[in-house]
């Protein structure tokens, strides 16, 4: 899922060259190892998680993330809610403030269901081997 998800939001946020899409803006610092860590706890998200979980929280932080790697001009929806110069005046700058809240809250969604479902085997241990 990591790899999957790697390739997918890389390519469609066009940080490499693909012939699909085109980023109008170039590419910064930050942007490919924030891809990396945003796959890496996708990976752990979809690795732990339990079968009738919430998946709000690593939902909303898969899209905050990918919000804040894609190009903010190429954004259709983003440029018809604000217009280009407000995206490159206000929107551009806290990107990585957006891509860091993406990874916060699919951190904290991960590390919630890894302590749920090691819970849930510490419950089912002692079900199984009362004392």
């Amino acid at each position: 899922m990591a790899i999957l998800s790697f390739a997918a939001l890389g390519t469609v946020s066009a940080l490499w060259d693909n012939p699909l899409f085109v980023r109008m803006t170039p590419v910064a610092g930050w942007e490919l190892p924030a891809l990396a860590v945003l796959s890496a706890l996708s990976g752990l998200y979809v690795a732990v998680r339990r079968p009738f979980c919430s998946a709000r929280r690593a939902g909303a932080g898969g899209v905050a993330g990918f919000i804040g790697i894609a190009c903010p001009t190429c954004n259709k929806l983003l440029m018809l809610l604000f217009g280009g110069e407000l995206l490159m005046t206000w929107f551009d700058p806290i990107r990585p403030l957006i891509a860091a809240l993406g990874i916060a809250l699919l951190a904290i969604a991960s590390w919630h269901e890894m302590r749920a479902r090691r819970a849930e085997h510490a419950d089912a241990t002692q079900l199984e081997f009362p004392k």
